[in-house]
């Protein structure tokens, strides 16, 4: 069986049933079903384009028709469409619009398929921003994995060799490397397997330089388990070349490793709780710094 055959069918043989990417006409927004098509044409799954916005009404939430979709609503679906069925000649392209607050919607929308995309600004917001209100809130709560996109030219990245995903060692999550893992035999990409590390609080304490031998000794145990790691995944992807990469600063790691990457992938823990974040501190780092699209796969 082909690395994309397996990645389909991995659910008892049932397809994936597509990728979703969420479009506002903003140019953050193309970019990210630009790339949201590459990525269902890898999987060999349809494209569902999908524009949500929120419609105050005297007590009714949502048209019953869809030919009741304000007219400005299939505007900005129809020259997504047109824009990605231009460049990606014969992939299935659907539309939807959601009658629904912009967060609301597209995780609702997404919770049916295996991958929302996003840019990572819309139309509104502070032009200064990497990142907009909608990604870092569908990221944070999203059920299924969230890719965020940049426009083309602002932050680089996308087409590269490997890639990158950030893995704690010493509490390794299998549905991240196993996402990074797949999204790489897809490409024919290398894995470039980054764990941050931190030198323990009492070399803190104690203040002056730390010897460079014990650093040493501490980073060769932290390479040890990130070897242990990512070796049930190298098991699964014999045909996948691994880079092991131990670095002190998980954060920076990540953000220094993601230029020239097709992808950077990191996890984000479930969370039960409505309130307060849910990104962790990492995640929050690398959505808005990295030059390469970001995948926050949930995880726990």
């Amino acid at each position: 069986m082909s690395e994309r055959s397996a990645y389909v069918n991995e659910s008892g043989g049932h397809p994936v049933p597509a990728v979703l990417a969420g479009v506002d006409g903003s140019p953050q927004s193309t970019a990210a079903a630009h790339w949201a098509a590459g990525e269902a044409r890898l999987r060999g799954v349809p494209l569902r384009l999908v524009h949500a916005w929120p419609w105050l009404t005297d007590g009714e939430s949502a048209f019953a028709e869809p030919d009741d979709l304000p007219a400005a609503a299939q505007r900005v679906l129809a020259a997504a469409a047109g824009e990605v069925r231009e460049r990606h000649p014969g992939l299935e392209v659907r539309t939807d619009g959601v009658l629904d607050a912009p967060v609301d919607g597209l995780v609702a929308a997404a919770a049916d398929t295996d991958l929302l995309v996003l840019g990572s600004r819309g139309r509104g917001g502070f032009t200064g921003l990497l990142l907009g209100s909608v990604s870092m809130a569908a990221a944070a709560r999203s059920s299924v994995p969230v890719v965020v996109v940049r426009e083309p030219g602002t932050a680089g990245g996308g087409d590269g060799p490997e890639v990158v995903v950030g893995v704690d060692a010493q509490d390794p999550q299998d549905e991240v490397l196993a996402f990074a893992f797949r999204e790489a035999a897809l490409r024919g990409a290398r894995v470039r397997a980054v764990h941050g590390w931190d030198l323990p609080p009492v070399f803190g304490y104690a203040g002056g330089a730390v010897p460079a031998t014990e650093i040493a000794q501490l980073e060769a145990l932290e390479a040890k388990l990130l070897s242990l790691a990512v070796a049930a995944e190298r098991e699964r992807h014999p045909g996948t070349a691994v880079v092991e990469d131990v670095r002190l600063g998980a954060a920076r790691g990540l953000v220094d490793a993601s230029a020239g990457a097709a992808l950077v992938v990191v996890g984000r823990r479930h969370r039960s709780i409505e309130f307060g974040p849910r990104l962790g501190r990492v995640a929050h780092a690398v959505l808005h710094h990295a030059q390469a699209p970001v995948a926050v796969v949930p995880h726990g």
